[in-house]
Parts: C-alpha cells; structure tokens; sequence
C-alpha cells in the first residue's frame, strides 16, 4: 500500500533539490523517497556511489582535448608507421 503526499516548498528549495536529485539521476520525488527512506544506510550509500560517479565523469572530461599534436591523427598504419619512425630517429640523433 502506498500512499500520496502533496507538499509545497518554495522556489529556493525546489530549485535546491532539483540540483541534487539530477547530480544523481533521479527525479525530485525519487531523491526525497530515498533519503525519507533511509533503509539501514543502503539508500543514503547507493546516492553517495553515485554522487562520486558522476564526479568522477566530470573529471574525466575535464580531460577531453586537453592535449594536441598540432595536426590530425587517425587511424591508419602508414601514418602511426611514420610517427613511430620520427620517434625513434629523434632517440638516436645526438
């Protein structure tokens, strides 16, 4: 059995706990249901899992362009052979 809650909050607050239910991925009412319903600590570990997660992500691509060669790569062996070469012959130069 379920039942339904009605509540009224102020656009400050609304607009608080919509920025924390989106940092984990859920909707409004599923963040409030999940920390109301705090089992044992399970639900309140899960959000913070995911919290760090999407941390996580944002730092990752931070990374994302972070370093350019000055020309375009792809993928073919004759232009990865020709780096590879300048690599090695620039070792060996004195």
């Amino acid at each position: 059995m379920s039942q339904q809650l009605t509540l009224e909050l102020s656009d400050e607050v609304y607009a608080d706990l919509q920025q924390k239910a989106s940092a984990v991925g859920l909707s409004i009412a599923e963040w409030i249901v999940a920390m109301v319903s705090d089992q044992s600590g399970s639900v309140g570990e899960l959000l913070h899992s995911v919290a760090q997660q999407e941390e996580a992500r944002q730092r990752f691509r931070n990374h994302a362009g972070a370093i350019s060669l000055g020309y375009a790569t792809g993928i073919d062996n004759e232009s990865i052979d020709a780096d590879l070469a300048r690599a090695y012959a620039s070792e060996y130069e004195g």
